[in-house]
């Protein structure tokens, strides 16, 4: 998790790699570093009762080395809870998949939740609503 005294340098990230994105201090931000060097990070924001996992970023020089997939892996087993939900683009959403998230109709979404995914979609965002199952769970349900 990241010290709020760093959170100058995930916005100098963002600015450098995704200027659309926007961290802030209210989220909590899970990072993967390399020789101390943050190299990819997630966030997820508390909205009500539920958490939204609002972006994640790998730098460009380290994609496609599994990173992302090992941040995401480490999440799954230490951070993430059946209250977690992610508005995934189409085509990451079997990557989401992979890590524990499934799509879910708009309607399942808690209210605060499916307005803002109302809004994305308006505005022309091609996403799909998803939420984080753990696998306690998939397979306390299968019983």
């Amino acid at each position: 998790m990241l010290n709020p005294i760093k959170l100058p340098l995930i916005k100098k990230l963002y600015k450098a790699y995704y200027p659309a994105g926007r961290a802030k201090k209210d989220e909590l931000i899970i990072t993967a570093s390399h020789k101390g060097e943050i190299i990819a990070l997630l966030r997820l924001k508390s909205v009500d009762k539920v958490r939204l996992l609002t972006g994640m970023l790998v730098i460009p020089k380290v994609r496609g080395t599994g990173i992302g997939k090992e941040l995401l892996t480490h999440c799954k087993n230490n951070v993430f809870t059946d209250g977690d939900y992610c508005f995934a683009f189409t085509h990451l959403e079997s990557y989401y998949s992979k890590h524990g998230f499934t799509t879910i109709d708009c309607s399942e979404l808690p209210h605060p939740l499916k307005m803002a995914f109302q809004r994305y979609v308006d505005s022309g965002k091609d996403l799909i609503p998803m939420q984080f199952i753990s696998s306690t769970t998939s397979k306390r349900v299968l019983l």
